[in-house]
């Protein structure tokens, strides 16, 4: 063999040996089978899917040469000084997914946002992001998120063009790419899983043949692009459904006809690809089980079952642990965190009103960047405990476009920068068409509303050795005292104080404004939020650690558990004469005065019985009772009152019923305790089948 023609050679083999590497840090990796069935009415139908051609050997995109000259950056190899404190990891693995949703870049940049380096330098967001750690980028699709007129319909006109635009550039800074379909022209969740326009109307057999050849169309442009796919979602939080479908049978088969475009796809350009099913609501393990059995029943072909998982709303770490090694134990399937988040602030900075606000908060985490950290943190240490593949936080970089305080609306519906337009309304009528506006989610971005990033976005890096950081106060969990009209505040001498590295919380002494305190009016009721600071040797006397406690100025009522709301009722005493209690605590809210418990009675015998509760420890004064009471078939002979018993004084007020739902109000007055001992309590005395229900016994000192 002459020498030129022996060079040609091993040049062929050397490309052809390049294509096949595929996202698994290199490596050769063999092609999974076509899978050539999906699922229609029973578990193992054929699919009418039609078989794709698939070439001997891997097309070479060049996806493969730009991860390679991308520039990377390595983790840290040791704990490094930082502003913000993270603790350490030590197991979690270097290819842990460390993930972004960049999906609202493109349309934020085209709004003027602009983005920067730690120092203050304008820098590509994603080489930013790069630095601090992200190595996966996450990318929603939309089917056509525009009107008949081409107008965006919003939240970040996610069409296939954009979502390569995005994955080139995420993949030109080193960062694996996962591409997830809605199969909608807008937003998909558990709420809502509208058909694209284009298929309406359309069999389920002809809207599989159209989801098969939009996924493997839609892939085959990503990794002709240089895309550098490595994951795909077959949908987004399909627990109600997908693509307007919401029979399991027929989700099913849908299913399968992405899957299979995706497996066709990964064996033709010679790449591992792994394709994940999405659903939220952690907190429901028999829920997901329960899809998780059905999936395979209908034989789904999928590799990853990935949740949302929200510290606010989906339940503590040690549910979703238990929920992710079900997955992975029961079911043979990997695990991962498709979307998480946190906020650093309750500010809302763009005038739009924001998703998660104070009344979310969890007791862990305040709405600070050090807390924002510490949740992803604690998310991934979940995760990574459970040997999930790993987290990806929703949306770090959309922040806001314009400025608080004017109409950003004009460049929201221009571009598509806000999280609906008033152009989606014909297609989203009931939700977008109703609240169509800006972003609710930059309070709970990476970066600040000007485009830096904070430190809270070097998380990922941080996750293996953590960092050094000084010891300072995250927060201070605000206490809140209620105080009885004419009584004194009693405000606490210390207060819980939650540092960066949660091993050094504790409690200190606090000292209150005292002019704050003498201006609350406990004459009558109201709400004062009374200021104060942290007295802490350690910290800076010249600017101490604010506080504030809520004081509420109320009526109290001495009565425990005085609408039988919870489980305990010892505190209680029923006696009956007779052989039968013709009582019980019912647990019916159309019959309950408040909540959904009441004290209820029925007899086919006549009945003799009272309820009461015993105290000894009130504090002397005056004091007043009321309960309420509904009843029927009771004549006139009956004998019903409310009774407060002092010593050997006992006070009472009679009443009648009235009937069903007409609710009667016993009242005494002028009760006198002297010496902490009273008794309270209602008789009953009827005949036969006559019924009623007593709720909400209140006992108020009102001198």
């Amino acid at each position: 063999m002459k020498r030129k023609n022996l060079m040609t050679l091993l040049l062929a083999l050397t490309l052809v040996s390049s294509s096949l590497a595929g996202c698994s840090s290199g490596s050769t990796q063999t092609a999974p089978e076509a899978d050539t069935t999906a699922v229609s009415g029973t578990p193992a139908q054929e699919t009418s899917v039609q078989e794709a051609s698939i070439p001997e050997t891997g097309t070479d995109t060049g996806s493969d040469t730009q991860a390679a000259q991308a520039p990377m950056y390595p983790l840290p190899d040791a704990a490094e000084d930082a502003g913000i404190y993270v603790e350490p990891i030590p197991d979690i693995s270097d290819d842990f997914i460390r993930g972004m949703d960049v999906s609202s870049i493109l349309v934020e940049e085209k709004s003027g946002v602009k983005y920067y380096s730690a120092d203050g330098t304008e820098q590509d967001v994603f080489t930013t992001m790069a630095q601090a750690g992200v190595n996966y980028a996450r990318i929603r699709v939309w089917n056509d998120p525009f009107d008949a007129d081409g107008n965006g319909y919003g939240g970040g006109n996610n069409d296939l063009a954009t979502a390569i635009e995005l994955g080139k550039r995420a993949t030109a800074n080193g960062m694996k790419v996962c591409i997830d379909f809605h199969y909608s022209d807008f937003w998909a969740d558990p709420k809502k899983q509208i058909c694209p326009k284009a298929w309406e109307g359309m069999a389920l057999e002809e809207k599989s043949n159209a989801l098969y050849e939009y996924t493997k169309d839609s892939l085959t442009q990503l990794l002709d692009a240089g895309v550098d796919v490595c994951m795909v979602q077959v949908g987004n939080e399909t627990n109600n459904g997908m693509a307007g479908e919401t029979q399991i049978p027929n989700i099913a088969q849908l299913m399968n006809a992405g899957s299979k475009a995706v497996r066709e796809a990964a064996q033709t350009y010679s790449k591992e690809i792994k394709v994940a099913l999405h659903y939220t609501d952690a907190t429901d393990f028999d829920g997901l089980d329960s899809i998780m059995y059905k999936l395979a029943s209908f034989q789904v072909d999928y590799d990853i079952f990935a949740l949302s998982y929200y510290p606010y709303w989906h339940g503590t770490f040690e549910n979703l642990q238990n929920v992710m090694a079900n997955i992975q134990d029961k079911y043979g399937k990997e695990t991962l965190i498709a979307e998480t988040a946190y906020c650093y602030t309750t500010e809302d900075t763009d005038g739009s009103g924001n998703s998660v606000n104070e009344g979310d908060l969890i007791d862990a985490y305040g709405a600070t960047v050090q807390s924002q950290s510490t949740a992803l943190r604690d998310v991934c240490a979940t995760a990574s405990e459970a040997g999930a593949l790993g987290v990806f936080y929703w949306e770090g970089a959309w922040i806001t476009v314009g400025d608080v305080n004017a109409d950003n609306s004009p460049i929201w519906e221009e571009f598509g920068s806000g999280w609906a337009s008033s152009y989606a309304a014909d297609y989203d009528p009931n939700d977008a068409g109703k609240y169509y506006g800006g972003c609710s989610w930059d309070n709970q971005a990476l970066f600040d509303a000007k485009g830096k990033p904070l430190e809270s976005l070097n998380t990922y890096k941080w996750l293996k050795y953590g960092t050094n950081a000084e010891p300072a106060i995250d927060m201070v969990n605000a206490p809140a005292v209620t105080c009885n009209i004419g009584a004194e505040p009693e405000l606490p001498e210390t207060v819980d104080v939650v540092y960066n590295n949660r091993a050094l919380n504790t409690s200190l002494p606090v000292e209150w404004y005292e002019e704050q305190v003498l201006n609350i009016d406990t004459a009558k009721a109201g709400t004062y939020e009374i200021n104060g600071r942290i007295l802490d040797d350690a910290a800076d006397s010249d600017n101490p650690t604010a506080v504030c406690c809520t004081v509420n100025v109320e009526m109290l009522n001495y009565v425990a558990n005085p609408s039988f709301e919870d489980s305990d009722t010892s505190m209680w005493t029923v006696s009956y004469e007779g052989d039968k209690n013709p009582t019980d605590f019912q647990q019916k809210e159309a019959d309950a005065h408040t909540g959904e418990y009441s004290f209820h009675f029925w007899s086919e015998s006549d009945m003799d019985f009272s309820i009461e509760q015993e105290f000894t420890d009130l504090e002397p004064g005056t004091y007043e009772l009321k309960a309420y009471f509904q009843g029927g078939d009771i004549d006139n002979t009956a004998k019903m009152e409310l009774y407060a018993s002092v010593g050997d004084d006992v006070a009472s007020d009679a009443f009648t019923a009235e009937g069903y739902g007409n609710w009667q109000e016993p009242r005494i007055s002028a009760i006198k305790v002297t010496d902490g001992k009273l008794t309270i309590g209602m008789h009953i005395q009827c005949k036969a089948k006559g019924w009623g229900t007593a709720d909400d016994f209140i006992l108020n000192k009102i001198d």
